[in-house]
């Protein structure tokens, strides 16, 4: 295989409703595509040797990071590009993605990934958010996957200066969060089945704790979601470590959503100094205000929204808060203010 070449790395079952629009957006693109086959009853297959795919048949047992490894291990190319059949990569940055691997400044690159959620298709582009993840990587250098699920590459060694990353903004749409699609592939279930068989290992990382506090915020269990994330925050600081930005984001939304907003307010002030260019936060805290009628304070928490804006590669950010939203609670803090 010729230099600076890529292989599209997946693990698929039963996806004949989407893998299709997933390996159009990359044909021409890679060079390679090697599909992990975990169990499809369906077309699956059939779809991706028509793309040129080498299909490998897995026996699934229950750890996504294997079947990822798996995968890689059978890649040829120089750089591993890894997706799931329910997301598609923006062709129209072709030209980036090409510099990147030709001249890389990174080992690993982060992409945005723009994760629609919503009831049905067509999808609303407005109601979205974006996180980065390692999507990127290159072969050969002994960078495996982790975790039974929300699986992720890792450098053999941390500490190795030869291991770098960087970000590069080639987006990722991703529509496994509309109703829709969750319902009719139960991904749900699955989900929370294999976080809890994570959660009885005794060495397990905070993040499952953060994974089952989402689960069950989705299921609209706010109890146990808001323990669970009290949890993970509580083992992250006993390993020394600061809870990352996303466990406060849903912390606080939490609240909101049970109306809590006196214990909420009091809390998103202390979020805010650990994490204080974390636009999300900021607008939390103005809608907090504004609901509690501190319509002043509420205005500068909103300006500051948009003088952030929604362009932060360090954070997981709701589309909106950085602009028609903050836009939109703006001008009611200056209605208000001016009656």
């Amino acid at each position: 295989m010729s230099s600076s070449s890529i292989s599209l790395c997946m693990i698929v079952k039963n996806e004949e409703d989407f893998i299709e629009r997933c390996l159009k957006s990359v044909y021409g693109i890679v060079q390679e595509i090697i599909i992990v086959d975990t169990g499809s009853t369906d077309r699956t297959s059939e779809i991706c040797k028509k793309y040129g795919a080498d299909v490998y048949s897995y026996s699934w047992n229950n750890q996504f990071a294997d079947a990822r490894n798996f995968g890689i291990a059978k890649a040829k190319g120089d750089w591993i590009l890894w997706l799931d059949a329910d997301e598609k990569l923006d062709r129209s940055h072709e030209d980036l993605l090409i510099k990147a691997i030709q001249n890389p400044t990174a080992t690993m690159y982060y992409l945005p990934v723009i994760n629609y959620y919503g009831k049905s298709f067509p999808v609303d582009k407005e109601k979205s958010f974006i996180y980065y993840q390692p999507r990127l990587f290159q072969n050969h250098k002994g960078i495996q996957f982790y975790n039974r699920i929300h699986e992720t590459p890792l450098f053999p060694d941390v500490n190795d200066s030869n291991y770098t990353t960087d970000y590069l903004e080639i987006p990722i749409h991703h529509y496994g969060y509309i109703e829709e699609l969750i319902a009719k592939r139960k991904k749900a279930d699955r989900n929370l089945q294999l976080i809890e068989e994570e959660y009885k290992n005794p060495e397990h990382s905070p993040w499952i704790e953060y994974h089952l506090a989402y689960e069950y915020y989705r299921r609209g269990d706010y109890q146990k979601a808001f323990d669970y994330l009290n949890e993970s925050i509580f083992r992250f600081l006993l390993n020394s470590i600061k809870p990352p930005s996303i466990l406060y984001r849903l912390k606080y939304g939490i609240l909101i959503d049970t109306n809590s907003l006196d214990n909420a307010l009091e809390g998103i002030e202390k979020a805010i100094v650990l994490y204080p260019d974390y636009v999300d936060l900021h607008f939390i805290k103005g809608y907090i205000l504004f609901q509690k009628k501190k319509v002043e304070e509420a205005l500068d928490s909103f300006e500051k929204c948009l003088e952030l804006g929604e362009h932060n590669p360090k954070y997981l950010i709701l589309r909106g808060t950085g602009s028609f939203m903050a836009e939109k609670y703006k001008k009611l803090c200056l209605e208000n203010i001016q009656k």
